[in-house]
This record gives C-alpha cells, sequence and structure tokens, in this order.
C-alpha cells in the first residue's frame, strides 16, 4: 500500500485570513514558520505533522468550552457536545491500543506522567526507571523536575558492549531497592522495550509497572511496534510525535485502576480539559485506526533502517548498530565534531535534529527521527540521500549556502501543506 503525505496540497487553516485581517504581525510569523517547516527536513524525532483535520479541530469553537470534570458530571453547563467529543476521543482510544480505560485529558506527556505517579505514589515512594544519561526523560528522575524532587529514583542503563538494555541489571535492582514503581521508557532508545521482561522483574518486587510509551505509542497504533498495554499498570504517552495528532498527553490503563488515574488528572494535577485538543485527538484516533496509517508506521521504520545505514556510511557510529523505531542516534566524535557543533552546521544548512546524551561516556551525540518526513511521503530512497546531506554537512562541505538549496529543493518536492498566494 502506498503511503501518503498526511495532507498534501491541503491549505492548513480555514481560518487564516481571519488572523492576516485582525493580526498580521502574528500571520506573519505563521507563514514564516510554515515556510521553515517546508523547505527544511524536519528530522527531530519528538516532532510531526497532523493533518488539515486536526488542525482543524485546534482551531475550532470548541476552544471556548470550560468543562472541567469528565463528561455527564462536568462542573460548568452547556457541556453536552464536549462530552460526545472527549467519549469519542476515549472510545476510539480504548479501541485502538486494545485499553480497559483511557483518559485523554492532559495536556502533555509530562503531565500524563505526573497524573500516573499521583494516581500510585506517595511522595518520597522509591521508583526505578532509565537513568537520564542513558536515555531517561526528565519525568524519570531529574533533580530538576517534580519527579526527582519529590520520589526517591535510582536509575538503570543500558549494557557498554551492545548499548541495549541490562535487563539482569533491571532485575537485580528491583529485587534490590523493592521500589513502588518500575518505569520503563526512554527519550532516545533506538530498540524495541521487552514489555514481558519488565512486567515479570515488577510481578517478582511488587512494583507497579509505568510504561512511558511517548515516543513508540504511534508505531503501536500502526502495529510497527510491541504494544505495551497488556504488560503495565498503567501506560502514559503522548498524542503527537509518530500518532501525528495534536500536542498532549494520554494515559490508559487497567480498568481497576480508572478512578485513581481519572482523580489524579483532575482535580488533582489539572483544571480544565482543552476540549479543542481533546477533539483534535480523536481524530488522530481515527486517523491511526485507517489502513493506511499502518503503512506509514511500517514505512517510518523502514525509513529508520535506511537512514541509520546512510549515516553509518558516512562514517557515524549508530547506537546499538540500528534502529526498530523512527529514531536514531549517533556519535559524531569519529568525524572530530562535538555534537553541539555538528547540529549547528546542521541547522545553517536546514537539517532540524536534536543533541541527546549517549551512555558510558560524557560526550553527546545527535538524535534524529523519521516520523515527520516519512508524513512527507519520502521513502528509502530519500533517507539515502538525506543520509549524504548530513554527511557532506558535517564535513564542511556546502558552507556558500549550496547545500542548503539542495536541502530546500528536496524538502519542496513533498509538499505537506499548500501554501497561501503570496500576496496575504
Amino acid at each position: 500500500m502506498p503511503v501518503t503525505a498526511a495532507a498534501p496540497h491541503t491549505h492548513w487553516s480555514p481560518d487564516f485570513d481571519a488572523l492576516r485581517r485582525q493580526d498580521p504581525e502574528l500571520a506573519g510569523l505563521v507563514l514564516a514558520e510554515l515556510e521553515r517547516q517546508s523547505t527544511g527536513l524536519q528530522l527531530i524525532a519528538a516532532e510531526n505533522f497532523t493533518s488539515p483535520a486536526v488542525l482543524a479541530a485546534l482551531g475550532s469553537p470548541l476552544a471556548n468550552k470550560y468543562a472541567e470534570g469528565y463528561p455527564g458530571a462536568r462542573h460548568h453547563g452547556g457541556c453536552e457536545l464536549v462530552d460526545l467529543a472527549e467519549r469519542a476521543a476515549t472510545g476510539r482510544a480504548k479501541a485502538l491500543f486494545g485499553a480497559e480505560h483511557a483518559n485523554v485529558q492532559p495536556h502533555s506527556g509530562s503531565a500524563a506522567v505526573l497524573a500516573a505517579y499521583a494516581a500510585l505514589l506517595r511522595p518520597g515512594d522509591k521508583v526505578l526507571a532509565m537513568g537520564l544519561r542513558h536515555g531517561g526523560h526528565l519525568t524519570h528522575g531529574s533533580p530538576a523536575n517534580f519527579s526527582g524532587r519529590w520520589f526517591d529514583f535510582t536509575g538503570y542503563g543500558v549494557r557498554r558492549d551492545t548499548g541495549l538494555i541490562d535487563y539482569d541489571e533491571v532485575r537485580a535492582l528491583a529485587r534490590e531497592l523493592r521500589p513502588r514503581a518500575i518505569v520503563c521508557g526512554s527519550i532516545s532508545y533506538p530498540r524495541h522495550i521487552d514489555y514481558a521482561a519488565f512486567r515479570e522483574i515488577a510481578d517478582e518486587s511488587g512494583a507497579f509497572l509505568i510504561v512511558d510509551a511517548a515516543h513508540p505509542i504511534g508505531l503501536v497504533a500502526g502495529g510497527a511496534a510491541p504494544n505495551p498495554v497488556p504488560y503495565a499498570d498503567v501506560v502514559c504517552a503522548t498524542t503527537h510525535k509518530v500518532l501525528r495528532g495534536p500536542r498532549g498527553g494520554m494515559i490508559l490503563c487497567r480498568g481497576e485502576l480508572a478512578g485513581r488515574v481519572d482523580r489524579a488528572v483532575f482535580p488533582f494535577t489539572q483544571g480544565g480539559a482543552q476540549m479543542h485538543t481533546v477533539a483534535a485527538k480523536a481524530v488522530a484516533f481515527g486517523e491511526a485506526a485507517a489502513p493506511a496509517f499502518t503503512a506509514y508506521a511500517h514505512q517510518v521504520v523502514a525509513n529508520a533502517r535506511a537512514l541509520a545505514a546512510a549515516l553509518a556510511a558516512e562514517g557515524l557510529a549508530v547506537t546499538t548498530g540500528g534502529t526498530d523505531t523512527h529514531l536514531i542516534t549517533t556519535d559524531v566524535s569519529g568525524l572530530a565534531l562535538e555534537a553541539s557543533t555538528a547540529r549547528g552546521r546542521l541547522a545553517a544548512a536546514g537539517i532540524v535534529l536534536d543533541v541527546c546524551g549517549l551512555p558510558h561516556g560524557t560526550a553527546h551525540g545527535l538524535r534524529l527521527g523519521t516520523a515527520a518526513v516519512t508524513t512527507q511521503g519520502m521513502r528509502e530512497p530519500e533517507m539515502a540521500r538525506i543520509g549524504a546531506l548530513i554527511g557532506a554537512v558535517l564535513r564542511g562541505a556546502g558552507q556558500d549556502g549550496g547545500l542548503r538549496g539542495e536541502v530546500a529543493r528536496l524538502a519542496g518536492s513533498f509538499p505537506l501543506y499548500a501554501p497561501y498566494p503570496a500576496h496575504i
């Protein structure tokens, strides 16, 4: 089945003319951002492009409605229609992931994790999670984050020889610490996680299993990654990234935890739900249930593997030797470059990506993702070209701007949204 872009040749906002008339300054900034996205290669692993249908829901009158509480039990009147929108979102999420319960109100992935901790933990509880240097998220115990301030985190890591999670270490730490919860999930781990192994370790130690699936959840929706729902007590996720929905979070959990999770979201950690975003999540879940999304998710992985191979051919050290997912991490020290310098050179050429920490050392590397370029319709041949462009930029070629033009031409060959006429 061919993989198509989410919205080729489609205007991205039905209300842009109103913005242009009311606030030309902000309209200009929006158009400039559209041009930036359209003329560069967006390789940030946490980003994607939504469909015009998702954008339409985000820009809808649902943004006007205050809806504290849950369907049928709101603190404000006039919620009959937004109740239907939220029920559509939760019903579609449960069907898509095989979950007994879904809460679609979290404003972000971090908010979803906060609510999961609030539902299952008390301040001072011991938690075992991936160490930050090994790919753990800020909500997995960073001292700068609520997680590190309120809970007693211990980090597990990846093996030095393979870069893969050391499940023996996780088991040994769980037996020693007897944590209240074990968290699995990462912002930079490019391989599938063995959720069954984590479930077994959690059961042995009497811990809750919380899966932070912010990155792979879109691949799960498309059948291109293992589903954590059957193994986890609670799954936290974002609705953007590979899932191609609006910026926001969600929680999936077992039925017996539904009340605890819902109360942890509202009223404990959040106020009113953003109903325009909830509706946009419903749209994205509906899109992800279509056969075309399955093809898309598998193409995302195929593209990531092709890009990893191309980067290796250019002399970049790809961690774990490849990827099972949408993301790739690489070490650029072999090119006598620091990661921040490499990111700057690539940004100047219109190639946008991230820096991430690398385990077992002080160096940083580059983190790339293929979700957005796959949404545009790119496939393996384009990944080979992108890898060659990255290699050329990092070797110092094209500093006269020539490679920037080549990047723009490649991106422009796969338009996502039709541009508005130049006169607006």
